[in-house]
């Protein structure tokens, strides 16, 4: 079932959603999946409370690199009519500090693949940034680049834009401060990963405004938001495997036209994809994942 809880959402994305507490929100991480903008109508076993703590691990790393959103993780903590709710909240959700929501995808990208290379095999550039010759799939970036792009409404496609008109659309400070603080957690991030084996391909930060300061929101370096490779199949020129939900876009690729909703997923594309995103989860943050309660995507 998507929610135990019997709560209006004072907002939903295609994932989570979200209730507002007055002077902070609680953010709920569901089982639900989306590709290619669209939410799809099944759900992944332990996904939402895995994407929850995989952010958790991030926010508590970078906490000296860039302000966060997060307030608490601990049920207890929540204000007292989500109590009720526990056993559902637990380990899917954080409450976090309310911010003005900065429109722009903050897209760092290390190496060519996706929609990246799409259009560097059109015209050898990427969101207007002009790259060497001669790359191919997979292949590592001299440099990371910032590549933003417009947040769009769930059924919409974001828009890829280039460094330029996201200054036009949140100023020129503004857009310059994105792209250094992507850049650095991007680069930090990617230190610390090769030590565990993954390869950081690409990743989407989102920020806000918090009391002038520009602050880390919403998810950060999930598989929702990143591509991870493992580092030792590397192989340039190949499409990679991979712990993210790449697995899932690959089967709609093959088994969908992209018109009209979207199919439901065989069972073993679903339990693949939560068994890669469990070892997304173990492999970055060292520990074993032990659900705090049975998932929930389980017991439609």
């Amino acid at each position: 079932m998507a929610s135990d809880m019997n709560m209006r959402p004072d907002s939903s994305g295609k994932v989570r959603d979200i209730y507002d507490c007055g002077d902070s929100l609680l953010m709920v991480a569901s089982d639900r999946i989306s590709a290619f903008d669209f939410v799809l109508p099944d759900e992944i076993d332990h996904k939402g409370e895995i994407l929850t703590r995989i952010s958790a691990f991030w926010f508590e790393r970078f906490a000296d690199l860039v302000p966060n959103h997060l307030l608490s993780l601990d049920v207890r903590d929540f204000p007292e009519q989500y109590q009720d709710y526990a056993s559902y909240l637990e380990g899917r959700s954080m409450l976090v500090k309310k911010a003005q929501v900065i429109p722009i995808e903050c897209i760092v990208r290390g190496y060519l693949t996706g929609s990246g290379k799409a259009t560097y095999d059109q015209d050898g550039t990427v969101c207007g940034i002009s790259l060497p010759a001669g790359l191919v799939e997979a292949s590592r970036l001299p440099e990371p680049i910032f590549t933003p792009s417009t947040k769009a409404e769930i059924g919409e496609h974001d828009e890829n834009i280039s460094f330029e008109r996201c200054a036009e659309i949140v100023g020129q400070d503004v857009a310059e401060q994105l792209r250094d603080i992507s850049l650095a957690i991007y680069r930090a991030a990617s230190e610390y990963a090769a030590t565990r084996g993954i390869i950081i391909a690409d990743t989407k930060f989102e920020f806000g405004m918090i009391d002038g300061e520009i602050t880390l929101i919403d998810e950060c370096l999930t598989p929702d938001s990143s591509r991870f490779w493992p580092a030792d199949g590397y192989q340039e020129g190949a499409v990679q495997p991979s712990y993210d939900k790449q697995y899932v876009r690959d089967w709609l690729k093959s088994n969908w036209d992209m018109t009209g909703e979207p199919p439901h997923l065989p069972v073993e594309v679903i339990e693949g994809s939560s068994k890669r995103y469990q070892a997304a989860y173990e492999i970055i943050t060292g520990e074993t994942f032990v659900p705090m309660k049975e998932s929930h995507g389980s017991e439609k």
